[in-house]
């Protein structure tokens, strides 16, 4: 992250569900300090995060204000606490402490989506500028 992003979000930008909703949070954050990485370009850095293409793939993650990367339901509820209109549903989140449901049911569903768009345990997505 540089000095002006409060945020970064890896995203997988070659699957059309999460497109649509990182598209829809994008709008919504309009000039926020949000730094945007579709993990599927091949020039994504990913290693400054510590982090392979794959496991980019498999979770959604999010590294925080604080430089703490958040995975799964965290990262999502970490993104909607900066964004105009979802900062209620970040909120009621944490204080109802539902994000052990959360997770549980993201957890099975990303699973479901990397081992369908990944069959082989490999994803072959061919890596694309996200600019173009």
């Amino acid at each position: 992250m540089n000095q002006q992003t409060t945020m970064t979000v890896l995203y997988d930008g070659g699957c059309p569900l999460c497109s649509r909703e990182i598209n829809h949070y994008r709008r919504i954050a309009g000039e926020l300090p949000i730094e945007w990485i579709d993990v599927t370009w091949s020039e994504a850095d990913l290693g400054r995060f510590d982090l392979g293409r794959e496991e980019a793939l498999q979770l959604f993650h999010v590294v925080d204000a604080n430089g703490v990367m958040q995975v799964g339901a965290q990262a999502f509820i970490a993104l909607w606490a900066v964004l105009p209109g979802y900062r209620w549903l970040a909120k009621l989140c944490r204080g109802l402490g539902v994000a052990p449901l959360l997770e549980f049911i993201y957890v099975r569903f990303a699973g479901w989506h990397y081992r369908r768009r990944c069959p082989e345990g490999a994803c072959g997505i061919s890596p694309k500028n996200p600019k173009t």
